[in-house]
């Protein structure tokens, strides 16, 4: 059974878009950056935690296979995580107004005997904001609990006038990386949903 540890809503809309029967696990795990460790390392430790927790979840069911995710936004070696309110996520998005950032994605697949990984990693430019539509973005409400304070599948987009790599990446579930790893486990899309 394929189990994804999420409680994001994209991802588990992103892993149904692949055509795959699973089941969510809420995990929590910390998601604290160690002061030596690279953007992309700490993306890939947390992921790997991810997975972890949820394959430790499922210890009645010895075919489970887990996927891990996470998602973050780097702008200059620092780490945008979710803001923490609307002071934090007006902060963020001035930082990255008119500036080129990365999002990383990093992924793990693991079961009882496997561990596997992919890392997706997309260049976003945004356009210069000004403070109100700042202000308009932070009012509707879809800043809050995304990563760099954006959600690019809302109004966000509107924000973007470049985007090298993955779409859903940015979204939080790279689907050509995350279509290889499950392939690379033998896990194949179901034939229908009924």
């Amino acid at each position: 059974m394929l189990y994804l540890a999420s409680r994001s809503p994209r991802r588990h809309q992103l892993l149904e878009q692949l055509g795959h029967r699973f089941r969510c696990l809420d995990v929590d795990v910390p998601e604290v950056r160690a002061p030596d460790e690279s953007p992309r390392d700490y993306v890939l430790r947390v992921a790997l935690d991810k997975a972890r927790a949820g394959l430790a979840r499922c210890a009645d069911d010895p075919v489970a296979v887990v996927l891990g995710a996470d998602t973050e936004v780097v702008l200059d070696g620092r780490v945008f995580g979710k803001p923490a309110d609307a002071a934090d996520a007006a902060a963020m998005l001035q930082r990255l107004s008119g500036r080129t950032h990365e999002v990383i994605s990093a992924l793990w697949l693991v079961d009882g005997e496997r561990e596997s990984c992919a890392v997706n990693v997309t260049e976003v430019t945004f356009a210069p904001l000004t403070p109100a539509q700042i202000a308009e973005y932070l009012a509707c409400g879809e800043a809050f609990g995304k990563a760099g304070a954006y959600a690019i599948q809302g109004r966000a987009a509107a924000f973007i006038p470049r985007l090298a790599g993955s779409h859903s990446g940015v979204m939080g579930l790279p689907l050509h990386e995350t279509a290889a790893l499950l392939a690379r486990f033998g896990i194949a899309p179901a034939a229908s949903f009924s």
